[in-house]
This record gives C-alpha cells, sequence and structure tokens, in this order.
C-alpha cells in the first residue's frame, strides 16, 4: 500500500496484519519433507484465561467503529442497488413491450437498444468506479483499523497463553 503523507500519517497504520501470517500448522513441513502434525492446544482453564476468539470478534462486531462502517456500506449500497435494479429492469422491459421504440435508429445502424445497451455496460463500470472509491475514502481506513485492533487483541490473548505454558 501506498505510504500516507499529511496530519494523520502516524496514526494510520496502513500495512495489512493479516496480509503475510499463516495459519500455524497450515502447510509447515516437519524436516522430513512430510506436513507437521498440528498439536491441538492444551486446555486451559475458560474463567481466566479471558475472551476467546470469539468473543473479540463479537466484541468489535459490537463496537460503534464496526456498526459505523457497516452503516456506511449500507447507505451506499442500498441505493446503488436500486438504482441499477431499475434501470436494468426498465432496460428489458422497454426491449420487451416496446420494441417499436427500442428499434428506433440513433445514426446509421445504431438503434436505441443498442445505445441502451451500451448504458448497461457503462453503468456497470461506473457504478463498480463509485463504490471502489466509496470504499476507499470512506470505510478502507476505519475497516483497517478495526482489523488491528482485533490483530492487537489476538496477539496479546496468544501472548498471554504463551506465557501460561
Amino acid at each position: 500500500m501506498e505510504k500516507q503523507e499529511g496530519r494523520d500519517a502516524a496514526a494510520v497504520r496502513l500495512d495489512d496484519p493479516w496480509y503475510d501470517a499463516l495459519a500455524s500448522g497450515w502447510g509447515e513441513l516437519d524436516g522430513t519433507g512430510a506436513l507437521a502434525p498440528v498439536a491441538p492446544d492444551p486446555p486451559t482453564d475458560r474463567e481466566n484465561a479471558g475472551p476467546d476468539a470469539a468473543g473479540i470478534y463479537v466484541e468489535v462486531q459490537r463496537s460503534a467503529a464496526f456498526q459505523e462502517v457497516r452503516s456506511r456500506y449500507r447507505r451506499f449500497v442500498g441505493p446503488a442497488v436500486l438504482v441499477f435494479l431499475v434501470w436494468y429492469l426498465a432496460y428489458v422491459v422497454a426491449a420487451t413491450t416496446a420494441p417499436g421504440l427500442m428499434a428506433r435508429p440513433v445514426t446509421g445502424a445504431v438503434n436505441v437498444a443498442m445505445v441502451a445497451g451500451l448504458g448497461q455496460f457503462l453503468t456497470t463500470f461506473l457504478l463498480t468506479w463509485a463504490y471502489a472509491r466509496h470504499a476507499r475514502l470512506r470505510r478502507d481506513r476505519a475497516a483497517l483499523d478495526l482489523r488491528w485492533t482485533v490483530f492487537d487483541q489476538t496477539r496479546a490473548q496468544e501472548t498471554a497463553r504463551g506465557a501460561e505454558r
């Protein structure tokens, strides 16, 4: 990812905490060329262990920051899907119920149906661009901060379990 500049540059951690993280025991070799067996975690005292991974995710899901990210997502996607669906259905209905209108020439061999069909493609590309832009400007930083929160909490939990052993 690109390095951010500006007044909030130090406050934003842009590297993805899980980008290079391997799942423990997956694809690791034991030295003989065979896959190493995955050892189960030893049983722990559940009351003193603190929140487990599922509890961390539930806690983050209930947080105001997560709800804000989801709200921003819904505020964009809901209307965008509705507008695109209405536009697509209008094209299909017009093609089936008004063939005379759709066959009307615009210039040369290009008719209204062809222009509307190309408009469908253009709309798809514009909607994809708008979605990516909205995600980049309104949700990506907050979502990455949430990811770091989960990563830090699970790392602290793993460190605490490692200290108990």
